[in-house]
């Protein structure tokens, strides 16, 4: 064996774990965070075009507006979590072998990639809420149910991710 593969070797072997906790931590936030910031921004486009006809109308489309970033909170959320419950937080990653980096990993992906999705299809129905709340201001709660169904499975994902965190033992 080379020195650099001697170097590499050890470099996963005591740091391993420590590098899938941070993939952990980066996926669960950037994935639902850039579903979220999509999201919002599809929103929002629907709510100028109404907006620039009839001002009124911002209370009923903000509540629309909001919903698809809720996906980035949770992905936040679940992040700050996880750096806790590993020791990132606190500098301590003697207890985080490869082993364990692997499952936080696995409980980071649900709340990442349904976040990711469901945020950008909580947008979608959202969006067809604004035209609701143009059309017919006074049914515009329904578009807000339509658009809180979607958010079901992020709440589900979430779940799945922290109770998997929860159960991980680290050292």
């Amino acid at each position: 064996m080379s020195k650099e593969d001697i170097f590499m070797l050890d470099f996963i072997t005591e740091n391993g774990g420590a590098v899938l906790v941070w993939l952990a931590v980066a996926l669960t936030v950037l994935l639902p965070g850039l579903g979220s910031a999509k999201g919002v921004g599809i929103v929002g486009q629907a709510a100028a075009g109404v907006l620039s006809e009839d001002p009124t109308k911002f209370g009923k489309v903000l509540i629309l507006e909001v919903l698809p970033g809720t996906q980035g909170l949770y992905g936040f959320l679940t992040g700050i979590l996880i750096m806790s419950s590993s020791g990132l937080l606190g500098g301590d990653t003697s207890g985080l072998t490869a082993h364990v980096g692997f499952q936080f990993l696995a409980a980071a992906l649900p709340m990442a990639i349904v976040g990711y999705f469901s945020a950008i299809a909580q947008a979608k129905t959202a969006a067809a809420g604004v035209a609701i709340a143009a059309k017919q201001p006074e049914e515009s709660t329904k578009g807000v149910i339509l658009a809180a169904m979607v958010e079901t499975y992020a709440v589900l994902a979430l779940l799945v991710s922290l109770l998997a965190v929860f159960n991980i033992q680290v050292g």
